[in-house]
């Protein structure tokens, strides 16, 4: 039986040095330590030993089956070694001093445009403020005078989570929070509450050249004593005409928004057509930018403010519409379709 094993072992050893590849090493495993391997067909015959035989017998073939183990996982890491080593030679050179083929890449249009309103409102005293994009149904709608089932929320269908939170359908939703958190300064020390705070938004809804069911908004608050619509028309004005570095033809129009009291639709006169009229603004010539009003008094109450001795405006400001605009980008859904040929024209003229 010793001269079976040993046999066994020079012949193991012989096939070892002969294997190239993985598919090899693993037929040779089988054959060895398989059910039917060869090593295992050892075990059987201990049948026809005696007992004191079958001890010793055993021993040296559990050495000799530890031996193939080890040595075919050697076997397979050398392999690997080897192989590796193939991939790096057959790669080619870098050279680290050639500038890249490739072309820089650039900002997204709508933070370009995002940037540029941030940096007109600072100049004018406000403060950018962020916030979550999941929102309680308090702060989206119960503290913006949106009681539950009330027939405004359908101009709002949204997204909601199992636990009853959802995604916020406008950046209006934070308004209740900047209030709390501001309000003190206010009462106190007579600070006004002037914040933008932009973010993302998102609505259920069909998609169409200038409606998507995620975009892009910035809302903006001021809060003091004596404001009025007057001083909400000159903000708009004056942030417009810094963007397009133009003046803009806008209008105001009436428009139902349950938490300002006058509301508003203030459009602007679409670039893309020269207000001709093209499907990006429904063939109207005038495109919806930026809704807006007076804060109404039930929305400043739920903020701690105290509406018969402030007063204050709001506006949503729509910042993928304003990108459509200011880039002449004619179909909405361009924005979030991941096209870098398409978002590659833009650069960041800061």
């Amino acid at each position: 039986m010793n001269e079976k094993i040993a046999a066994l072992s020079q012949a193991f050893e012989a096939e070892l040095l002969k294997v190239t590849d993985n598919a090899e090493l693993e037929n040779m495993r089988v054959a060895y330590l398989g059910k039917k391997g060869s090593i295992t067909a050892l075990m059987k015959e201990m049948g026809k030993l005696s007992a004191e035989e079958k001890k010793s017998f055993g021993q040296e073939v559990n050495q000799l089956k530890t031996l193939v183990s080890d040595q075919i996982a050697a076997k397979k890491e050398d392999l690997a070694r080897i192989e590796l080593e193939k991939e790096i030679n057959a790669a080619p050179e870098i050279d680290v001093s050639i500038p890249p083929v490739m072309d820089r890449g650039s900002y997204h249009p709508i933070t370009l445009v995002q940037r540029q309103c941030e940096k007109v409102f600072k100049s004018m005293g406000f403060t950018v403020e962020d916030y979550s994009e999941v929102v309680t149904d308090y702060e989206c709608f119960e503290a913006l005078n949106i009681p539950k089932f009330h027939p405004a929320r359908d101009m709002q269908d949204t997204y909601y989570l199992e636990n009853g939170q959802l995604l916020k359908t406008h950046t209006s939703a934070a308004q209740n929070a900047i209030y709390k958190k501001y309000s003190k300064a206010l009462i106190e020390d007579g600070v006004p509450i002037k914040a933008i705070f932009p973010g993302r938004c998102f609505r259920n809804e069909a998609t169409d050249a200038c409606h998507e069911n995620t975009f892009f908004q910035m809302e903006g608050v001021m809060v003091d004593k004596n404001i009025s619509i007057s001083n909400l028309i000159y903000f708009m004005k004056t942030m417009l005409s810094e963007v397009f570095q133009k003046d803009i033809k806008v209008r105001l129009r009436p428009g139902f928004f349950p938490f300002v009291e006058p509301g508003f639709e203030l459009d602007i006169s679409c670039l893309i057509c020269g207000g001709d009229g093209c499907p990006s603004c429904k063939h109207s010539g005038w495109l919806e930018l930026c809704p807006c009003g007076m804060i109404h008094p039930e929305v400043l109450r739920a903020g701690g403010i105290d509406p018969d001795e402030y007063t204050g405006f709001a506006f949503g400001l729509g910042l993928t519409r304003l990108a459509m605009m200011k880039y002449g980008i004619k179909d909405i859904r361009d924005l979030n379709s991941g096209s870098l040929a398409s978002m590659h024209q833009f650069t960041d003229d800061e």
